[in-house]
């Protein structure tokens, strides 16, 4: 039999894994201690390396590094996203039918894309498969078990690659990724499968009529593959041995499906049957002969059906006589299929372990943070309604100089919450920090600012260089627009830059406040003397010290410090709040394969912060109680108090007093969480930065790569058509009306040998009066000699009514301008047969004499003044070159082909 198809590998070239994985990692699964991933991108990388070197081993272990590293692709899929917008790794894959050397390959595609790895990898796995197959023992049993396990493995693969490919690859394929080609191997590996089972009953010597069905369904998936593989698109593609294997192998097992029929038949005495199959036997391989050429390796086969068809004829002419019946009546052989495509296991190999097995799958750590983000909304809405509600109570109590009024009833000594105050503040830093603080603000926005903005800018020069090339390349421009690739990179961009805009107008609010309560700040910052001397004495209010007015208002005043710390409390525990939702998510992705993130962190959300929800509106209805205690009993509080101008400024300057203290601890408060809101902007502007940085550093070295190519097809491109070559060269013939390119000759083909070329005509010795002009100087007036036995003959037709002279080419004998043709002259040495002379009137560029007809030479009856054409000069013509090495063809005079 003949040899099996084996099908060659694409070849790669190595990349570095590890830089662009660990950078992704550090900044998305920010919690992830580099320990868990560290040594398992170094493992990965050289699984790589390893798949590159070990794919040339024509051995099954060989197979299970390349089953690994295809699983550790399947695995890491919704962890680590490799693709052109998301982790930028460009791998280049070279066609596997490119017969260019490894260095220089022609068909190439590099694409950053995990998918297309996978894709490429798993081409790779039927490639080798069927190597491995095709390299087996076929005469060993165990050999054909592994034979036809591999080959429909690889036909399995195929044919998934098939249905993929297009959605994998978002590009043109190499031509060996083509879906055509896929089918078409796919269909070959089958018929392969189905000729190693047969073989196997062949070799276990099963019953006649189950062999002749499996050669049958051989010989029908041969065929099968024969038609796929002479489609137009990929024809070309295989090698030299390929189709004339598939259609001799299509043929020759429909014979042996005969022969074994015959004997069928011989078993049942249908010897007429018998011999008509054996004839028909020895017609298909006489068929499968002359198809296969080379390749045929049914020798053993022809010979016994030839045997088989003698033995069978000589006894059915002696002994059964039997009728010979016609093919059309035969009863069809039948088909076994056993032979089917084998499903793409998952995973491939039996002792896959996940390398990032410490790393969550994407979708779970995106619900993760969309949960986290969900959390800090309801956190902040709830703890902006506490501060808010404190805030106001605050600002009521200090527009109603209270508690000071309280402590204040004797005028003169400054009130010992005012003092409380002021100690606190100093004790922070005062004005002196805060002032620290607010000059920091500018400077960190500032940064921001400049990170953000050179990031956009980096994005916006590359869009604009890919945008100018492919205007200028327009359809050879064949990568991603770069639109499409950075649009999650702009939206992030862009969302940052919402942040910083809300984050100013903060910063606003921040400085408009500091700026109104400055001077309460700075006097609050101040030792106690001068704090002292600041306040302006008032009347003393002594008798109201035990009044009820004042026991009530000391009780509100009171309950308002019970809700404040209460609130101090329901703000921890609000921020606290803490739940594992990493099993809900794996749960829910391992039931349904998605994550409803919405619902499910919807409805744990409502279940941690209901009851903190209600807790923070029953503080906020107790404060609009006691508030509106507070203004009544303040009222007459203050119907009691004697008045005078000093007791009014004050009791102002205590409520300055009182609402600085209030400001200075919010405003510290709010322009600390600002510097920290842009110490940890920080970060994510840097890494949002380097990720623009590497895409945009990728995209250079593609386009620098693809810029190359292009040159490179250029330079190789001829920039228009050669001209048509002469008929009189050995050019084809070329139809004047016709509108139709010329068809060119090979450039490997034997020069055709001119037309041959008619004697000159003999001249008289001067020109006739209707020739209208006389004979060039220098022409001699000799008649031609006869042709003497030593000239070599020509092949000119020669005149039967006239012996001894050339028929005319141009119709009538005798006929031409200048009398009639004479037999040639004999040779000179080295310059082939001299021209006579000729008339004036003759023009040697007629058309007719195999030259095209051009407007530049000169007609008859029309030479220009001081002409002189050529007559009497050797041939060839001067300025004629010769033929060039590796150039069949020559061309016009001066001119090559190219």
């Amino acid at each position: 039999m003949a040899a099996l198809i084996s099908v060659p590998l694409k070849k790669t070239y190595e990349v570095d894994l590890v830089k662009p994985l660990r950078t992704f990692i550090q900044n998305t699964f920010t919690q992830a201690n580099s320990d868990d991933y560290n040594q398992a991108l170094s493992e990965f990388n050289k699984l790589r390396n390893t798949m590159i070197t070990k794919s040339v081993d024509k051995h099954e272990s060989a197979l299970e590094v390349l089953y690994r590293y295809y699983d550790q692709l399947v695995a890491i899929e919704n962890k680590l996203p490799i693709a052109e917008n998301q982790i930028r790794v460009q791998f280049k894959w070279r066609d596997a039918f490119d017969e260019g050397s490894f260095l220089s390959g022609k068909r190439t595609l590099a694409i950053a894309s995990a998918a297309y790895e996978k894709v490429c990898l798993l081409f790779n796995i039927a490639s080798l498969q069927s190597q491995i197959a095709a390299a087996q023992n076929q005469e060993n049993n165990d050999g054909l078990k592994l034979t036809v396990k591999l080959f429909q493995q690889a036909c399995g693969i195929y044919g998934h690659l098939k249905d993929i490919v297009l959605s994998h690859v978002q590009q043109d394929p190499t031509p060996d990724l083509n879906p055509d080609t896929l089918s078409a191997l796919s269909s070959l590996m089958l018929a392969q499968a189905q000729e190693a089972i047969y073989r196997k009953a062949t070799q276990d010597k099963m019953k006649e009529a189950m062999i002749a069905k499996l050669a049958y369904q051989t010989s029908e998936l041969y065929s099968d593959a024969m038609k796929l593989m002479q489609l137009g698109s990929i024809r070309d593609l295989w090698p030299k041995d390929w189709l004339p294997t598939v259609v001799m192998k299509q043929a020759g097992f429909h014979a042996m499906a005969e022969f074994y029929q015959s004997i069928v038949a011989q078993q049942t005495k249908s010897y007429g049957e018998e011999i008509a199959r054996l004839q028909h036997a020895q017609e298909l391989l006489a068929a499968s002969q002359n198809r296969g050429g080379a390749t045929f390796n049914f020798k053993a086969e022809q010979a016994k059906i030839q045997r088989a068809l003698d033995t069978a004829t000589k006894d059915n002419n002696f002994i059964y006589h039997d009728k010979i019946p016609d093919l059309k009546t035969l009863q069809p052989i039948g088909k076994a299929v056993v032979a089917k495509a084998a499903p793409v296991a998952q995973p491939m190999s039996t002792k896959f372990t996940d390398l990032f097995e410490k790393i969550v799958p994407l979708p779970v750590h995106e619900a993760l943070t969309a949960f986290e983000n969900r959390k800090s909304q309801i956190v902040s809405m709830e703890v902006g309604r506490l501060r808010n509600a404190t805030e106001m109570m605050n600002s009521v109590l200090a527009s109603l100089n209270l508690p000071a009024a309280l402590e204040d009833l004797s005028g003169e000594r400054v009130p010992q919450s005012v003092l409380e105050k002021a100690q606190q503040i100093q004790e922070l830093g005062g004005l002196t920090k805060l002032d620290k603080l607010m000059s920091d603000l500018p400077e960190l926005l500032t940064r921001n600012r400049e990170i953000l903005d050179e990031s956009i800018k980096a994005l916006d020069d590359e869009e604009r260089s890919d945008v100018q090339l492919r205007e200028q390349f327009k359809e050879r421009w064949t990568r991603t627009p770069s639109a499409s690739l950075t649009k999650p990179m702009r939206d992030e961009a862009m969302k940052y830059k919402n942040i910083l805009d809300t984050a100013i107008q903060a910063d606003h609010i921040v400085k408009n406040k500091y700026d109104t309560h400055k001077n309460a700040i700075a006097l609050l910052s101040k030792p106690k003397a001068e704090l002292e001397t600041a306040l302006p004495a008032a009347s003393a209010a002594g008798s109201l010290q035990n009044s009820a007015v004042v026991k009530k208002l000391r009780d509100l005043i009171e309950q308002v410090n019970t809700i404040k710390a209460e609130r101090d409390v329901i703000e921890v525990e609000v921020k606290d709040a803490k739940c594992d939702m990493s099993s809900k998510f794996f749960a829910a992705l391992a039931s349904e394969g998605m994550i409803n993130e919405e619902a499910i962190s919807q409805a744990e959300l409502d279940r941690i912060y209901s009851p903190l929800r209600e807790q923070v509106s029953d503080s906020i209805h107790r404060q609009e109680m006691v508030l509106a205690q507070i203004q009544n009993a303040n009222t007459e509080f203050c119907n009691a108090k004697t008045s005078n101008q000093n007791a009014a400024q004050r009791e102002t300057l205590l409520k300055d007093l009182a609402a600085g203290f209030d400001s200075f601890m919010e405003l510290k408060s709010n322009i600390e969480e600002g510097t920290k809101f842009y110490n940890d902007l920080t970060p994510l502007l840097v890494r949002l930065q380097t990720k623009i940085n590497d895409f945009c550093f990728a995209r250079k070295t593609e386009k620098d790569e693809l810029m190359a190519d292009l040159q490179k097809a250029i330079v190789n491109t001829p920039s228009q058509a050669p001209p048509i070559t002469p008929r009189y060269q050995g050019g084809p013939p070329q139809d004047n009306n016709s509108n139709a390119p010329p068809i060119p000759a090979p450039r490997n083909a034997p020069a055709r040998p001119p037309p041959p070329r008619p004697p000159p005509p003999e001249v008289p010795t001067s020109t006739p009066a209707a020739a209208g002009g006389s004979a060039p100087s220098g022409a001699t007036s000799t008649p031609n000699p006869p042709a003497t036995s030593s000239a070599p003959s020509l092949p000119y037709p020669v005149n039967p009514n006239q012996p001894g002279m050339t028929q005319n080419p141009f119709g009538q004998p005798g006929n031409f301008p200048g009398g009639n043709w004479q037999a040639p002259y004999p040779p000179q040495p080295g310059q082939g047969y001299p021209m006579p002379q000729m008339p004036a009137g003759y023009n040697p560029y007629n058309p007719y004499m195999g030259y095209p007809a051009q407007n530049a030479y000169p007609q008859q009856g029309q030479n220009p003044p001081g002409y002189a054409p050529p007559y009497g000069q050797p041939y060839p013509y001067p300025q004629q070159q010769p033929p060039q090495a590796g150039y069949p063809y020559p061309g016009y005079p001066g001119q090559q082909y190219r």
